[in-house]
């Protein structure tokens, strides 16, 4: 029943240490938890067997936990659990090729100061400078900056 309880211990700790590498990251509960864990597991064994065997049993803990960390590092099993790509794009991402300034266009919706403006067949979202403009009025570009086609 002892070793039952030791191999539990030693165990648990063992895998909460893993848990801390893999799942939490510097968070640093999980692997003090599994520290406090295993630690106890080694004075279980000082309690329960003989002062030579206890040795031979943190021994061994303390090898079979290293060579877990360090096995997992060399053979790639982390890789698995990491982000290969990243996400390309930006604020401006070409949305607004083809409109300049000075271009004539219709608004396709009242454009409170946000609204939808027709450009070339091409529906844009626009911004009015001067307030409310109704649908079906005649617009001009006056600025295009950062995504934002300022009309009046």
């Amino acid at each position: 029943m002892s070793i039952l309880i030791l191999g539990s211990l030693l165990g648990i700790g063992l895998i909460l240490l893993m848990a801390e590498i893999l799942f939490v990251p510097g968070t640093t509960v999980v692997g003090i938890f599994g520290l406090v864990i295993s630690l106890s597991g080694i004075a279980y064994a000082f309690l329960t067997f003989s002062p030579e065997t206890a040795w031979w049993i943190t021994t061994g803990a303390v090898i079979i936990n290293l060579a877990a960390v360090v096995y997992g590092f060399r053979s790639g099993v982390w890789d698995k659990f990491s982000l290969k790509s990243s996400m390309q794009g930006g604020a401006f991402d070409d949305r607004l090729v083809g409109v300049q300034v000075g271009m004539m266009g219709k608004a396709a919706s009242d454009i409170k100061p946000y609204g939808k403006a027709d450009f070339q067949d091409q529906i844009y979202e626009v911004k009015s400078e001067s307030g409310f403009i109704p649908v079906g009025t005649e617009i001009t570009v006056i600025r295009v900056e950062n995504n934002l086609i300022l009309v009046k």
